[in-house]
């Protein structure tokens, strides 16, 4: 099972001091969060993708590309490719140029991201969201599988003999994960194809996750791509962890109030009971994450924010630290209590490329 972080890249005022990061400092602390992940044992670091403030990173590839030639192990993700918005053919070429430069270390998560204003920026139909999924990932998934490519659809230009370059490494493409909070069809899409389904679960109560898991895990069975069990599931989660629980809360607090994700709405302790958010020991962490198992099944891949809201760099380097000493050794060895041996490993390019020469 995998293990790792995933950042929104916010540029947010930490509500206790009233100073506002850089872009250029915000920019360089997910770069050094991504660094201290692998330095403390973790599997993933994940980028978000925005186009609009207070968020930074609009440019994943670049970013993934820049950690890629500073760290050796460390699996390099995408918390959200928006593939409504973005040409197929650029997210086909891209990543697997980044695919070529990381040796492998390489997946990215598809979404339709979070903020309306983002499809007529790049001359899209918010009420075309879906179909836009839909269409888009056709293609990719094409892009990267064939040569000379033949192809007419809705929401594009049509294609006529194209191939992308560079080919994806030793013709495995990059492993895709569907990300989606909400929306049965991206469930569907991800079974489909036989791909993994990441619910970024932050948001929502336990019984809504079990929907869609369950959801993805029936129709990637009807598919004929393995039994229920056999499919590929991702979580978030949040978390913020001090020694002592109160302290904990105390401290973050302030942040909680005023994040740009879902600050302003319910209180800390109503969060806290409704989602998974977790904040409190290690220990309290640990029980919460893997009572996921209980609703989601033996899944893939675990990933936590810990670093938005104006959160200090220094405090969130100790979240990392925590969650490297004390809390994902723990996981690991819990989540391998039971585990059918028939239940996969999260994809890795290894396994896939040994998988595909037989």
């Amino acid at each position: 099972m995998q293990f790792g972080i995933f950042s929104v890249g916010d540029v947010t005022p930490d509500p206790t001091t009233g100073r506002t990061p850089t872009e250029r400092e915000r920019i360089k602390a997910m770069v050094a969060i991504a660094l201290k992940a692998e330095e403390a044992g973790l599997d993933v670091f994940a980028t978000g993708e925005h186009h609009n403030p207070p968020f930074v990173p609009s440019s994943p590839t670049t970013m993934l590309g820049y950690i890629a030639a500073r760290t050796e192990r460390l699996v390099l993700s995408t918390a959200t490719t928006l593939i409504t918005t973005s040409d197929p053919v650029k997210i086909a070429e891209d990543f697997a140029m980044l695919q070529h430069l990381a040796d492998g270390r390489v997946d990215l998560m598809l979404g339709r991201g979070n903020t309306a204003p983002v499809y007529p920026w790049f001359g899209q139909d918010i009420r075309q969201g879906i179909p836009l999924a839909v269409e888009n990932y056709a293609l990719l998934h094409r892009l990267w599988r064939e040569e000379g490519v033949d192809w007419e659809g809705k929401f594009r230009t049509p294609l006529q003999g194209f191939t992308a370059t560079p080919r994806p490494l030793d013709g495995v493409p990059p492993f895709v994960w569907h990300g989606s909070i909400r929306s049965p069809e991206i469930a569907e899409q991800a079974a489909f194809y036989g791909d993994g389904f990441f619910h970024n679960n932050i948001f929502w109560p336990a019984d809504h996750t079990r929907r869609m898991v369950e959801l993805y895990r029936a129709r990637y069975a009807h598919h004929g791509h393995g039994t229920p069990e056999q499919a590929i599931v991702g979580l978030g989660g949040h978390v913020f962890m001090r020694r002592n629980s109160q302290d904990a809360v105390r401290e973050f607090r302030p942040y909680f109030d005023v994040a740009p994700v879902y600050g302003h709405g319910p209180s800390l302790e109503d969060f806290t009971e409704q989602t998974p958010l977790t904040v409190g020991t290690p220990q309290q962490v640990i029980e919460k994450t893997l009572a996921f198992r209980e609703y989601a099944g033996d899944y893939q891949r675990q990933l936590f924010l810990v670093d938005h809201a104006g959160l200090p760099l220094k405090t969130v380097l100790e979240q990392i630290d925590l969650l490297g000493e004390e809390v994902v050794p723990v996981l690991r060895k819990e989540f391998a209590v039971g585990r059918p041996a028939d239940v996969p490993e999260a994809p890795t390019h290894a396994a896939r490329l040994a998988r595909a020469q037989g």
